[in-house]
């Protein structure tokens, strides 16, 4: 489970001149069978239209939304005149595309699959149930928050302790004497949880009382710390909506993980190099 704690040059929108008709797209958006165009007389119907726009939605995400639609049919376009090119100079027939064709048609059956017998099965009432589970129940954990002054050397932070043993104020010297980021603000950091700071600066500053600061510096690979100790409190886990996409693929891995143990359960696999064999063996264990 995840911890709470993750372009190309655009092209210009029109239509290439070629042997086209088209059909306005709104018109048939809810026909994936409608065929919006075609090209050499291959048609374009709206469900690859769509495809099409799914994966190039991001590379045409700053063409003006009225526009898009055209910039993606247009590089569709463009798809279906150097396809009919490639066919006419006979490249269907390669070698190199033969396999290419045969690992893409290999690679979107293993996409359908997954879509159809994981994606698709995952219920909200999957993931909430999943929510409440393995983070809704874990336990509590501590929040501190605290203010530090960093120095390059142990003399000037034993200084500064004595400054505040003598009454000096935290926030002011902070101000004054930190070489780290938080010193303009009083070194204040907010509040962090464990895992957030170095170990050093954690275990200190969660051993302290509340309203103490360390009496010996503290030091670390930024350097030398005193860290005052201005509250704690407990943190409460992210809310469902948070997290409701990393649950969502926490449960999709294992999905994903029972299809495939399953297959090879059910199908031969032969590696016939020795090297690999031994290799991808040892990445089952």
């Amino acid at each position: 489970m995840p911890q709470y704690s993750s372009i190309r040059t655009l092209l210009k929108a029109g239509i290439t001149a070629s042997v086209l008709m088209l059909t306005p797209i709104h018109v048939v958006a809810q026909d994936n069978s409608a065929v919006i165009a075609t090209v050499n007389g291959v048609e374009i119907t709206q469900r690859e239209f769509a495809l099409a726009e799914a994966e190039m939605i991001e590379q045409f995400a700053q063409v003006p939304a009225e526009q898009r639609k055209a910039a993606i049919l247009n590089a569709l376009i463009d798809i279906k005149l150097l396809a009919a090119a490639a066919l006419d100079e006979g490249l269907e027939e390669s070698e190199g595309f033969k396999a290419r064709m045969a690992y893409n048609r290999s690679r979107w059956l293993h996409n359908e699959l997954f879509s159809e017998k994981a994606l698709k099965t995952i219920t909200e009432e999957d993931i909430k149930a999943r929510y409440d589970i393995e983070i809704k129940s874990l336990p509590q954990q501590v929040e501190v928050r605290a203010r530090h002054i960093l120095v390059e050397t142990e003399e000037e932070a034993d200084a500064i302790i004595k400054q505040l043993d003598d009454g000096g104020d935290f926030v002011q010297l902070a101000k004054d004497k930190s070489t780290g980021p938080s010193g303009p603000n009083g070194g204040d950091l907010g509040y962090f949880g464990r895992g957030q700071m170095v170990p050093e600066f954690e275990t200190a500053a969660y051993a302290l009382e509340k309203g103490t600061y360390t009496k010996e510096a503290v030091k670390s690979q930024f350097g030398w710390h005193i860290i005052f100790k201005e509250d704690e409190r407990d943190r409460e886990p992210p809310s469902f909506e948070q997290v409701r996409d990393q649950v969502r693929q926490t449960i999709a891995r294992e999905k994903y993980f029972n299809l495939t143990k399953d297959a090879r359960a059910k199908y031969e696999i032969e590696i016939l190099d020795e090297t690999l064999k031994k290799d991808v063996e040892a990445l089952q264990q």
